[in-house]
């Protein structure tokens, strides 16, 4: 096995059906064995299972895990991750937001890399519709602080569509512990830290509708997070449980 593309699941049904039609249709056509599609489904409430379910009736590369609790999105790739057999792991989220052709771009782009990520905001990518002014305020506040804080050199951290090295995975999940909003840079820290190269290419993305996004407290979750991240591998270490604390009192978990 070569690719493994993980898929988490929350609650999905309306929007994973088209999704899994174009990421299953487009990767079946590669020689058999080379790519497998991995639907870690985690506290869905609605027909989630159902759908796909008879998505993977239709495509042998598509198997599917159910958990019952809801881990969050960080949660369910760490699942994936773990029973994925490919030698390269990534993940695409389940609104299709990010098309087959569009990961296969990370597929060619690989190469000797440790990783590839998809950026909504580097020259060439594609971004339609427009996203609203709120959430692109708060994309590029976020985006600063990362750079800032963490000294990451990406422009966009959070576009649900990655692949890395497996190796390089399993060599920094002892260390992930960020399972909701600031996942992704906490994977990318971690790999930068280890000195792993990872490069950031153009992609195209399309908004698609359902989704319930709170950005003011999607937000505040992501700066509590990379703070935290920040005092863990700092001389402030110490006041990690404080800040802990704190971010407990006003409902923030990590």
């Amino acid at each position: 096995m070569k690719y493994s593309i993980i898929v988490p699941a929350y609650n999905e049904e309306k929007r994973i059906g088209s999704m899994l039609q174009d990421y299953c249709s487009y990767f079946s056509h590669l020689p058999e064995g080379d790519v497998e599609i991995i639907v870690v489904m985690n506290g869905c409430r609605d027909n989630t299972l159902w759908v796909v379910q008879k998505f993977a009736k239709r495509y042998p590369l598509l198997r599917y895990v159910d958990i019952w609790q809801a881990i969050r999105k960080g949660g369910a790739v760490i699942e994936g991750i773990k029973i994925a057999q490919g030698e390269f792991v990534g993940y695409a989220d389940a609104d299709g937001a990010t098309q087959a052709h569009s990961f296969y771009a990370l597929i060619q782009h690989i190469g000797k890399l440790d990783g590839v990520i998809a950026s909504r905001w580097i020259k060439g990518a594609v971004v339609e519709p427009k996203q609203p002014f709120e959430r692109r305020v708060a994309s590029r506040a976020f985006n600063y602080l990362v750079k800032i804080l963490l000294g990451l050199n990406f422009y966009d951290t959070q576009c649900g569509c990655k692949l890395f090295r497996r190796d390089a995975l399993m060599s920094v999940l002892p260390f992930i512990s960020t399972t909701r909003w600031a996942f992704d840079v906490d994977i990318l820290y971690h790999l930068h830290r280890k000195g792993f190269r990872v490069k950031e290419i153009p992609t195209i993305w399309r908004d698609r509708s359902g989704s319930s996004l709170n950005v003011k407290r999607v937000s505040l979750e992501m700066l509590f997070a990379i703070i935290r991240l920040r005092l863990v591998y700092s001389p402030f270490r110490f006041l990690v449980g404080f800040y802990n604390k704190i971010a407990g009192f006003l409902g923030i978990r990590f």
